[in-house]
């Protein structure tokens, strides 16, 4: 009987320690914002840079260097912003209808409030994806997520 109690409390154990791992990796894989812009519906990642203005005054402007956006090909992924200095930007991708896993690359300052990174996106068996890329900035005093969306393959 003690070796039953004993391979109960260490199940227990197992199960706290997994909710404490996910608990404290929640905010990287499930990014919190305390402001949420919202983009003009009507501009095209594949076609244009979409430029948004925050409620904090600036703006934010995101650009893919390579149109179309291509799928398990490398291409640089641009932010530039105007009126504030971040003190962090990164582009979190994720599939909208499939999980293709975590990728979320934060951009390197290339001065004057120029934001860029090398990005790769998985290919969908389907051929075409709809996308989710989810500008993150921290300005010191708040974070602001700016979620765009786009679609790869045959259909954009």
């Amino acid at each position: 009987m003690n070796k039953k109690i004993l391979i109960d409390v260490i199940g227990l154990e197992l199960i706290a320690l997994v909710v404490v791992v996910g608990y404290k990796l929640s905010p990287m894989l499930l990014p919190k914002a305390d402001v949420t812009v919202q983009p003009d519906p009507v501009c095209n990642l594949q076609r244009e840079a979409c430029t948004v203005q925050l409620p904090s005054g600036g703006n934010v402007t995101l650009a893919m260097g390579t149109r179309p956006v291509p799928l398990v090909k490398p291409f640089e992924v641009q932010v530039a912003t105007g009126g504030f200095s971040p003190a962090r930007v990164e582009v979190d991708f994720a599939g909208i209808d499939m999980n293709m896993g975590y990728n979320r690359p934060q951009l390197a300052a290339h001065g004057a409030g120029s934001y860029a990174a090398e990005v790769t996106l998985p290919v969908c068996i389907t051929g075409s994806m709809d996308w989710q890329a989810t500008v993150l900035i921290e300005t010191g005093s708040e974070r602001v997520a700016i979620p765009y969306r786009f679609s790869t393959g045959e259909s954009h």
